[in-house]
């Protein structure tokens, strides 16, 4: 914050978390500022159109009626308490929300502000479901100016800045997006095509594939594998069979980033272990979510006994074993996986509802490009470097968005707590507010 000056004196607040405050400012509760009001339940007022229906992530359905018409801040009762909203509509909020109704001549935008301030960590009453009650909010203490005038500078100030803030992380977002797209065709070029431009193609005889090298066959992945459910008979672990050492118990979270991680397995008992009979992993074979939520399923990964320093683990109901022969190398599948032809097909296979699934005859049907296995163990060294690249480009990109977004916080503190004196600042024109400086991962 050193670009922008502080006001000339300060005075103890008298409250921990505020410090010192400028002089010409008063310390006042929140229910000094507005008057905190429970939501109900939206469902007897639920319609396909109408007035926005507010829960702590948004709008998320419509009401027939609203509750309140002036502009108000929301604030979390249950669940997501941390992440004040503003509105300036009509609306309803559900009864796990409060909303506020103004004081005269005291703006929501201002209060907005404030709120982004509270240290909800200090008063949730519950760590399972985190809950906030109106008497904490009503008396949480904040330092405010007492000129209207003043206010109005600094809630302009704050609307200016951190739109030219927002402008920039929504760059940094398109930045990951236009990466991760860009390292989803690297790799599907590579695995469909290889890394030799010249090569001779052939038609792949399969329309949403086109031409592939020549001397590449085309197959089923039946050809190159065999599957394996996890045992489900009556001795599939339950709750009771969990004990804190013993072998890993894999389960669909234990695969993120194309990894197995361990970190939180659960572990049934060697003996345990030994009375199934299938779902057994050993090194090198390729675990496969084949139920969840649509993006997950299809996720695989390699079990790697030296990596994990495990010899062998069991799959959860969730999961699949696929057990390559030579002709296929298990990194190489990784890689197909992570490239567009592999998902298409999953996604025309997999059925359900509620949660979607695929079974042994989906992967075994599945269409596979299988160069020969010198050519598969190129491509994926190739594809460990790039890969590596563009998650590296991401990372730092991710990195950058966390950076700025502590700015925008700060900044609002800075700005809401008198640290910093915004009297005299003046909006720069329109044309330099509307082209921020861009950041380059």
């Amino acid at each position: 914050m050193a670009n922008y000056k502080a006001y000339p004196e300060y005075k103890d607040s008298g409250v921990e978390w505020l410090g010192l405050v400028p002089e010409s400012w008063t310390i006042c509760r929140l229910k000094n500022l507005a008057a905190i009001k429970n939501g109900q339940d939206y469902k007897s007022v639920q319609t396909d159109d109408g007035y926005p229906v507010m829960g702590s992530g948004g709008q998320f359905t419509f009401a027939s009626k609203f509750m309140y018409d002036k502009p108000s801040v929301l604030l979390g009762r249950k669940g997501t308490i941390d992440k004040p909203l503003y509105i300036n509509e009509p609306f309803w909020t559900v009864d796990t929300m409060y909303y506020t109704e103004l004081n005269e001549g005291f703006d929501a935008r201002y209060l907005y502000y404030l709120a982004l301030t509270i240290q909800f960590s200090r008063y949730s009453t519950n760590t399972a479901l985190p809950s906030m009650t109106q008497e904490h909010l009503s008396n949480y203490k904040f330092s405010v100016p007492k000129a209207e005038s003043e206010r109005k500078k600094i809630t302009k100030f704050l609307d200016h800045e951190t739109a030219k803030i927002d402008n920039l992380i929504e760059k940094q977002q398109q930045l990951i997006e236009l990466l991760k797209e860009k390292r989803h065709a690297v790799i599907s070029h590579a695995v469909t095509k290889g890394l030799n431009p010249d090569v001779p193609m052939k038609d792949s005889g399969v329309e949403w594939l086109g031409e592939v090298p020549e001397h590449w066959t085309i197959s089923t992945l039946k050809h190159h594998a065999k599957f394996i459910d996890g045992d489900r008979g009556s001795e599939y672990p339950n709750d009771n069979d969990l004990v804190d050492d013993g072998v890993v118990f894999l389960s669909s979270k234990n695969i993120s980033n194309w990894e197995i991680n361990i970190d939180d397995a659960n572990y049934i008992s060697r003996e345990k272990f030994n009375r199934l009979n299938r779902g057994k992993a050993i090194n090198g074979d390729v675990i496969v979510k084949v139920r969840g939520s649509t993006g997950r399923i299809g996720e695989l990964a390699i079990f790697e006994t030296e990596r994990l320093n495990k010899s062998t683990a069991f799959i959860n109901a969730q999961m699949m074993i696929i057990r390559l022969k030579n002709s296929f190398n298990n990194r190489f599948l990784c890689n197909v996986a992570q490239g567009h032809y592999w998902m298409e097909q999953l996604n025309v296979g997999a059925y359900g509802t509620a949660q979607q699934q695929l079974n042994n005859a989906i992967f075994s049907g599945m269409i596979m490009v299988v160069p020969p296995i010198d050519e598969q163990l190129t491509i994926n060294k190739f594809l460990e470097l790039e890969i590596k690249r563009f998650d590296g480009l991401i990372k730092n990109t991710s990195n950058m968005i966390q950076l700025i977004q502590e700015r925008r916080t700060a900044l609002i503190s800075a700005a809401v707590t008198g640290k910093i004196d915004v009297r005299d600042w003046v909006a720069p024109d329109t044309q330099e507010a509307e082209e921020p400086q861009e950041v380059s991962a």
